[in-house]
């Protein structure tokens, strides 16, 4: 293994700081990673080359403990109103200084390399870490310098782990862990939490603020192209199916989680996928499945005495996750780029159970959609959600957002507008009764009725409006039983049916109330309206 560059003065970007005690490993390949990774009782190697970590206390992400910091550059453009914690410049530093006290006097791991595929737009970022895993998980996750592209001697946004580090009270961050963002200094501190999703969020968080100044929208989105090659993208929150529907044998993969959306086309913010694993098989996800090998990483995945990993068991967290680089995923555009897209598709894991599985929208009721965000946050996704729980989220992307939902909603109209882009409303979640009573729609199922969309068969088929919400669904879909299109169908008291219906509906009248006066009159009146 190579040994460290002691006093390397590594410079923390913009912050202004540098390690000269430190101990320092930076850039080195995936097996040198993996090996100071095993030395370092930080993981294991399960049967398929995965690298199996434990984030420690925290499997998920924490909201409550994150923050931006309030400056004159964020006083005008951060949401303050929405989920947004305030963090002044001066409580930045204090945490800063004790951080950076403490990473000086261990081993660091530093991976330099970019976000964002598209040349024109491409950013240096340096992830900082005293675990070797996370630099792994950085490899995997963004993009690597190449020889056209070196790594970055002056980062535009610089993230500073230290997991270890337990946070005291005189931090401000109201626990033993924080999430800290300056956007002006492009810097990120995260202590006390082992979480690798907290990394990518918050490089995500940051290019959300920065990206609407260049017409440029964020997107919290999948992507993929057709054979004919037309580009669709997926909404949705974490476990509403963007890995596992945007990984498809039938189409190039783009991305699947974070893309950008400019007057070229659609491209991918980073270099490999976050993907959910409880659950996966060869079956269900067979492209999920394969692309967990060598020089992938498995958080919180349980395995056997033979190290054969157990996808179904879900006794450290039900939020089990596997990070691996875009080229181990067999049908893969490696450009990470596609053109405009031609078909929008928000997906919406419904726990009441009464959404149509697939409905056509128009762009005022996609627009209505947009805004509202519903779907339902899956156990373990955040800490203390331990069962599906309805929620809104604007923008499929809330917790991510700096900026008020209505910039990204507007940019997304306009765009859509422009390309005459159609919008899809896919259900991945119940039918035949809310969750605990009715049964999750079969992925078969839901992957037909989407290759369908995509195909344009639905459209050919025709639509009729469901009894309930006047959403357009489809009148057939080849290979899906005729019974669960219309999901009143399905339940067998049609009357327990209309009224989880309504208090659907009244949710999200409630829920839109406060973007109301932001959107068009088209708009406010392509919300639900029960009779």
């Amino acid at each position: 293994m190579n040994t460290p560059a002691t006093g390397d003065n590594l410079l923390l970007g913009k912050a202004g700081r540098i390690f000269s005690r430190a101990r320092i490993y930076r850039n080195l390949s995936v097996p040198e990673l993996v090996e100071h990774a095993l030395a370092r009782g930080e993981g294991i190697l399960a049967t398929n080359g995965g690298l199996v970590v434990r984030t420690g206390k925290y499997t998920g992400r924490l909201p409550g403990a994150r923050y931006i910091v309030h400056d004159e550059y964020t006083e005008e453009g951060v949401w303050w109103e929405g989920p947004n914690q305030a963090f002044t410049e001066e409580a930045f530093e204090h945490v800063l200084g004790f951080l950076a006290d403490y990473l000086a006097s261990q081993e660091l791991f530093v991976f330099d390399g970019f976000v964002m595929a598209e040349p024109k737009l491409r950013m240096p970022v340096r992830i900082i870490s005293e675990k070797a895993w996370h630099a792994l998980f950085s490899s995997a996750q963004f993009l690597e310098p190449t020889g056209l592209t070196p790594a970055a001697d002056s980062p535009e946004l610089t993230v500073l782990v230290a997991p270890d580090l337990v946070l005291p009270p005189d931090m401000g961050t109201g626990c033993d862990a924080g999430i800290i963002l300056n956007m002006r200094k492009g810097l990120v501190l995260i202590a006390g939490t082992g979480y690798a999703g907290e990394i990518k969020k918050s490089v995500f968080t940051m290019l959300n603020f920065r990206l609407p100044e260049l017409g440029v929208l964020p997107m919290h989105c999948s992507a993929n192209i057709g054979a004919n090659g037309e580009t669709a993208i997926f909404f949705g929150l974490s476990g509403t199916g963007k890995t596992t529907l945007s990984a498809d044998s039938r189409r190039r993969l783009i991305g699947d989680d974070e893309h950008g959306w400019d007057e070229d086309g659609v491209f991918n913010f980073e270099g490999g996928c976050y993907a959910k694993l409880i659950g996966v098989s060869p079956e269900t996800e067979p492209d999920v499945y394969s692309a967990l090998r060598f020089g992938s990483v498995l958080e919180n995945v349980v395995v056997d005495e033979r190290r054969v990993p157990d996808y179904s068991d879900d006794s450290v967290t039900e939020n089990t996750r596997g990070t691996y680089p875009l080229a181990n995923v067999a049908n893969v555009e490696l450009s990470g780029r596609g053109g405009l897209p031609k078909h929008v598709v928000f997906l919406a894991l419904d726990a009441f159970g009464v959404l149509p599985p697939i409905a056509k929208l128009t762009a005022e009721q996609a627009a209505y959609q947009f805004i509202s965000g519903y779907t339902a946050k899956v156990a373990g996704t955040e800490q203390g959600i331990v069962e599906p729980k309805a929620v809104f989220a604007a923008c499929f992307g809330l917790p991510f957002l700096p900026r008020h939902p209505a910039v990204y909603a507007r940019l997304l109209t306009e765009k859509a507008a422009r390309v005459g882009s159609e919008f899809w409303l896919l259900n991945t979640g119940w039918s035949g009764g809310p969750y605990g009573i009715g049964k999750r729609i079969d992925l078969a199922f839901t992957r037909g009725m989407l290759h369908a969309a995509l195909a344009g068969d639905l459209d050919k088929a025709g639509f009729i409006p469901d009894q309930t919400f006047g959403l357009m669904t489809p009148r057939s879909c080849p290979g899906v039983p005729q019974g669960i299109l219309m999901p009143r169908d399905t339940w067998d008291d049609p009357a327990a049916y209309d009224q989880k219906a309504r208090e659907l509906a009244a949710r999200f009248n409630e829920n839109f109330e406060q973007f109301r006066d932001l959107v068009s009159p088209e708009v406010q009146v392509a919300g639900f309206s029960l009779k």
